[in-house]
């Protein structure tokens, strides 16, 4: 299975590994200050997630401010800050932000990118998805985190601009990732969002993630740490 690597402290949020049969699941110590991740299996996580419909009455994209001032003081926004975290060689940074010399992997479709210009910052779950599963409730203030969400390395992902252009707004059901090696840790990544945020499936979607999780992914598990 794909192992997702940890960004930062607050990075606990997903690791897709191979479940021994003997071993009972455990969550790893978390650093002073931080919650422990919740792990299970993948089949279980999806069964955690609330069902409920759909509804995407009053979204707008402007509802989730972002890219905003980033986690850190360093002249970044979120979408650098996530490009900088995701590189596989480590780009310059020059003033203004200014990345080059950089290499990615987007795991969408295993490509290998040096234009950070050609990639695009995909939310795991879209905002639009989000708004429909229950953000639409939120204050604008818990959007705006959502929307920037860097303390779990599965919330924000660096992608070829086609796949998450393709990808768009739609859920499990009607959108996988092209190359079948990632899908199932896409799927672990969206059952990890869904459960960080507490956001709803519909019945579709999640009709979609149980034919993963007991079949191609049903030897994956899932650690997720509930947002602050």
């Amino acid at each position: 299975m794909i192992k997702n690597c940890l960004r930062g402290f607050g990075a606990l949020s997903l690791a897709l590994l191979p479940l021994a049969a003997s071993a009972p699941t455990q969550a790893a110590p978390a650093p002073q200050g931080l919650r422990a991740a919740e792990v299970t299996t993948l089949a279980d996580a999806v069964g955690l997630v609330t069902v409920a419909d759909e509804n995407r009455t009053g979204y707008t994209r402007s509802s989730f401010k972002h890219w905003n001032s980033g986690d850190l003081a360093d002249g970044c926004n979120t979408r650098n800050e996530v490009l900088i975290a995701e590189a596989t060689t480590t780009p310059t940074v020059a003033a203004g932000c200014k990345l080059t010399g950089g290499v990615w992997l987007s795991y969408y479709d295993g490509q290998e990118v040096t234009d950070p210009g050609a990639l695009d910052i995909d939310h795991m779950v879209p905002l639009a998805e989000a708004w429909d599963s229950g953000a639409s409730t939120w204050t604008a203030a818990l959007r705006e985190a959502y929307a920037n969400d860097q303390g779990a390395a599965t919330s924000l992902v660096a992608v070829t601009a086609r796949t998450n252009r393709q990808k768009a707004d739609q859920d499990p059901a009607d959108w996988m990732p092209p190359a079948p090696e990632a899908q199932c840790r896409y799927v672990g990544e969206w059952v990890s969002t869904k459960l960080r945020w507490q956001l709803a499936v519909d019945a579709a979607e999640l009709e979609a993630l149980k034919v993963f999780a007991e079949g191609p992914c049903e030897d994956s598990i899932v650690a997720y740490t509930p947002a602050p």
